[in-house]
């Protein structure tokens, strides 16, 4: 497994492992240089990030923001890019509405982000990391980045498909359909 974490929503991250979303959707930002973002690692595990606004920014209407650890980070997905595509199209950007629980405006946002209209969409699988792993926060995981470096992960553990194959392959003729 890699020692790349990618700092991602919480609440994300929770649908991400629940199955109710299937694609990671990006544009890039501060810290993403001049290229703008993109999906540098094939494998991840998944850092969640807090803050209290993300709820009114998903579609989750009886999500709960799951608990922040204090001085401890909770890494409980791992994550392996199937695909990627440049979505530079508004309605096929709308259209994968089915694959992840963001609001429109959010999407939006993100497609109107910078010069050229647009985003980076992976569909991916997901892993439940088992048992979860915890270490200590540090000041190194902070900032508006996307890619970040982790402690050697524990091997005791192991992953588990949150998605049967059965369903995977589901999601992904869907993915493939709507881009």
């Amino acid at each position: 497994m890699e020692r790349v974490g990618f700092k991602e929503w919480a609440l994300v991250c929770a649908a991400l492992g629940d199955g109710r979303q299937s694609v990671i959707i990006r544009k890039g930002g501060i810290a993403e240089g001049r290229a703008g973002f993109q999906f540098r690692h094939r494998e991840f595990f998944l850092f969640p990030t807090f803050f209290h606004e993300q709820l009114s920014r998903t579609r989750l209407t009886d999500a709960v923001l799951p608990e922040q650890l204090t001085n401890e980070v909770e890494i409980r997905f791992y994550t392996k890019i199937e695909e990627t595509r440049e979505v530079d199209d508004w309605e096929k950007a709308c259209a994968l509405e089915p694959l992840h629980v963001l609001n429109e405006s959010v999407v939006r946002e993100r497609f109107d982000y910078g010069d050229a209209p647009g985003v980076q969409v992976a569909f991916v699988r997901v892993f439940r990391v088992a048992p979860a792993w915890r270490f200590p926060e540090s000041p190194r995981y902070r900032g508006c980045r996307s890619w970040i470096e982790l402690p050697e992960p524990s091997v005791d553990s192991h992953l588990d498909p949150v998605l049967s194959d059965q369903e995977q392959d589901q999601r992904r003729a869907q993915f493939r359909a709507l881009v």
